[in-house]
């Protein structure tokens, strides 16, 4: 799951689905927020809640320099990870409805006008982080841990601030490291505290939400989960490059000069599409279909599981 929230296109949800905990975390989650409290349920969120939290700060640094150097590996190997998780999704959804069906159009048709949009791409006029986007992030990043199908990484991607956050992680994480350096744990704090405050408000709200929608409307409900999952590879197309901005360039609402240039953020650069080799062309095959696997394996553990209880 932390692993999942590092990564744009696979929802944390979706591995729990797959890993067959679930039905047990969303019960977990919903006790909780309505403060019912029994140990089993918590002992559950702090075991699947640690391990995430490992999983987010020792791999936060490494997937952050593998986008901004391999990105077009990287974006097919979340393609892959994405992709596994549509069967997973519609073993649930089946047989599908016609409700099903409309609300799977509706979650491709959003995804895909996100995708074009890009809501945070240039960001705010100043250097300073963006507080209010950073707030949705959270939000974003809550739901990717509630509800399968939706990934947090992705639409912290469209929002401009997957980077951004994953470089905070990496940041506190240095910042410890070395001694605490103070200025610098304070300097990510800019970042955390309106990604939290927007992580707590949208596990409360949505995962009573989900219950609600998934005991009412159960098969629109999953059939949009689906079509937002489908949809998120629209945004993943690997043959993309972040690219040096030229003189008179706007970033972030600012026109680019050499000085500014030269301190330019390579996770700020913009993107540009290229036309790829043969071998890129074979290499991206190659990792969306191992990420397709590796979801499909853990699906294959938590199915197991299942049977044998």
């Amino acid at each position: 799951m932390g692993l999942a929230n590092l990564v744009p296109g696979i929802s944390g949800g979706t591995m729990l689905l797959a890993a067959g905990v679930y039905p047990q975390f969303i019960e977990g989650i919903a006790e909780v927020t309505t403060l019912r409290f029994r140990a089993r349920n918590l002992a559950l969120l702090g075991a699947i809640g640690g391990a995430a939290a490992i999983g987010i700060v020792s791999l936060a640094g490494l997937i952050k320099g593998l986008v901004i150097d391999h990105r077009w590996a990287m974006f097919s190997l979340f393609t892959g990870l994405t992709l596994g998780g549509v069967p997973v999704v519609w073993r649930l959804l089946r047989p599908a409805t016609a409700s099903a069906i409309a609300g799977c159009f509706g979650g491709i048709v959003l995804m895909a006008i996100m995708a074009v949009v890009q809501p945070g791409a240039e960001g705010a006029a100043s250097d300073g982080p963006a507080y209010g986007m950073l707030f949705g992030a959270g939000l974003a990043g809550a739901s990717a841990m509630i509800l399968p199908g939706i990934s947090g990484g992705y639409l912290l991607l469209i929002m401009g601030q997957y980077l951004t956050i994953l470089g905070a992680i990496d940041q506190v994480k240095v910042a410890l490291g070395a001694g605490p350096d103070w200025p610098q744990l304070t300097a990510a704090m800019h970042v955390f505290v309106p990604v939290g405050i927007g992580v707590v408000a949208g596990i409360v709200l949505i995962s009573n939400l989900v219950k609600i929608l998934l005991a009412k409307y159960e098969k629109a409900t999953l059939g949009t989960l689906l079509g937002l999952l489908l949809g998120a590879v629209l945004g993943l197309w690997p043959f993309q490059q972040g690219i040096a901005p030229t003189l008179g360039a706007v970033i972030k609402g600012r026109e680019m000069t050499a000085a500014l240039i030269a301190r330019l953020d390579p996770k700020d650069y913009p993107l540009e599409f290229f036309s790829p080799s043969g071998g890129q062309i074979a290499g991206a095959i190659g990792l969306v279909l191992l990420g397709f696997a590796i979801t499909q394996a853990v699906a294959w553990v938590g199915h197991t599981k299942e049977e044998t209880t």
